[in-house]
C-alpha cells in the first residue's frame, strides 16, 4: 500500500477525522500485546517496528544473524511471509520458491540464512527448531503475542521517525506508543536526522540501549555506478531512503520511480521502465528486495535483464555495544532469570 501523505504531516484534518477508529484499533492492539506468549525453549530475538512501512528492518535482521553466528549460534529466521500465497510452515528455497509463494523479504533473506515461513508463528517455530536452530530471529511480529520474546529490537529511521505519531488509520503506528516503548528492549536508529530523538530519549529514560547505525552500500556495486546516470525504482516501505542512499554515494539519479511496498511488478511495467532508461541512456537500478520479486528460480526472466541490484548492509556505530547486548540476552535467556514477553 502507498502510505497516506497525511501520516507524515504534523497536523491534519484527516487524522482528526480518523481518530475515533484509531482509538478503537489502538485499544485492541494494546490489549493484544499484553497477552502471555508461548515459551519457545530457545532464545527468541524479534526485529520489529512501531509503525507500518520501512525503516531498515531487513538489513537489521541480516546484521543480527551475522552477529549470532559469530557468537557460535545457529539462527533461523521466522517470518509470516507477507505477500506470499503459501500459509506454511515451509522452509524457503530460493531455487524453488518465488516471491509470490513466500514473500520478497523471506526470499531475499534465504540467500543468507535459513528462513521458515508460516502464517501461524507457532507452526513456524516448530519447523525452525526441527532445522537445528539454537536461536530464533523473528522478522517482524513485535506486536504479535504468539511467541514470548527474549529481546525485542525496534528499528526506526532517523529521517522519517514516526510521522504524526498517531495510531492506524489516523497515522502509521501499529499500536499506541507507550505500551510499545515499555515492551521494547533496544532501539536502533538508522541513518542521520533528528526525527527519532524523542523516541530515543524515551527508551534511554527506561535505561534501555539506543544504538545508531548507517546503511552502507556494497563497495563493488558502488564503484561500478559512481558517476553514472541512473533510473532508480523501488517498491519498498521508504523508496526515498533508497534514492537518498544512491545520491549520497555519488550516483547521479536522473529519474526515480516509487511504487507501493511489496509492489508486484508486471512484465509490462518492467519493460516500460527499461524502455525509459534506454531512451535516456540510463542504468536501471533497484533494491535487492525488489529484484527478488522479479526472479524465477534465482534468475531474472529475459524481460528483466539489465537491471542492476544495489545491495546494502547495516553497520552499527558501536558494534561492541550491540554485541554486549545480544550476548547478555542470550545468557539471561538460557539462565531463565528474567521474564520473557
Amino acid at each position: 500500500m502507498h502510505e497516506p501523505a497525511f501520516w507524515y504531516r504534523p497536523s491534519s484534518g484527516m487524522s482528526l477525522l480518523l481518530s475515533p477508529l484509531a482509538a478503537i484499533y489502538g485499544a485492541i492492539a494494546a490489549r493484544r500485546m499484553r497477552r502471555k506468549g508461548f515459551d519457545a525453549g530457545i532464545p527468541v530475538f524479534c526485529v520489529g517496528n512501531y509503525h507500518v512501512g520501512g525503516a531498515g528492518k531487513t538489513p537489521t535482521v541480516l546484521a543480527l544473524v551475522k552477529l549470532l553466528r559469530d557468537l557460535g549460534e545457529t539462527p533461523v529466521v521466522l517470518s509470516r511471509g507477507y505477500g506470499g500465497r503459501l500459509r506454511g510452515p515451509v522452509m524457503v528455497g530460493p531455487d524453488r520458491h518465488l516471491a509470490a509463494d513466500v514473500g520478497d523479504e523471506p526470499l531475499m533473506l534465504a540467500q543468507t540464512v535459513p528462513v521458515a515461513v508460516a502464517r501461524e508463528r507457532l507452526d513456524g517455530l516448530a519447523l525452525a527448531k526441527s532445522q537445528g536452530a539454537t536461536v530464533i530471529v523473528m522478522d517482524d511480529g513485535f506486536q504479535n503475542p504468539a511467541i514470548a520474546k527474549d529481546a525485542s529490537l525496534i528499528v526506526i529511521d532517523g529521517h522519517r521517525g514516526l510521522g504524526n505519531a498517531c495510531v492506524f488509520p489516523a497515522g502509521p503506528l501499529r499500536a499506541p506508543l507507550p505500551p510499545q516503548i515499555d515492551r521494547s528492549d533496544a532501539l536502533i536508529v538508522v541513518g542521520e536526522g533528528k526525527a527519532a530523538e524523542a523516541v530515543a530519549a524515551a527508551i534511554a529514560a527506561q535505561d534501555k540501549p539506543v544504538l545508531t547505525a548507517q546503511i552502507k552500500a556494497d563497495e563493488a556495486t558502488l564503484s561500478s555506478l559512481r558517476g553514472q546516470r541512473v533510473l532508480a525504482f523501488a517498491g519498498i516501505g521508504d523508496p526515498d531512503r533508497f534514492f537518498r542512499t544512491l545520491a549520497g554515494n555519488g550516483v547521479e539519479v536522473i529519474r526515480q520511480r516509487a511504487f507501493a511496498d511489496h509492489h508486484p511488478f508486471t512484465q509490462s511495467e518492467i519493460e516500460a521502465l527499461l524502455s525509459e532508461a534506454k531512451s535516456e541512456a540510463l542504468i536501471p537500478v533497484t533494491t535487492e528486495k525488489d529484484l527478488a520479486r522479479l526472479g524465477v528460480g534465482g534468475e531474472l526472466p529475459p524481460w528483466a535483464q539489465g537491471i542492476v541490484a544495489f545491495p546494502v548492509k547495516l553497520e552499527f556505530d558501536s558494534a561492541l555495544k550491540l554485541r554486549r547486548f545480544v550476548a547478555d540476552r542470550l545468557l539471561r535467556a538460557r539462565d531463565g532469570k528474567f521474564r520473557k514477553r
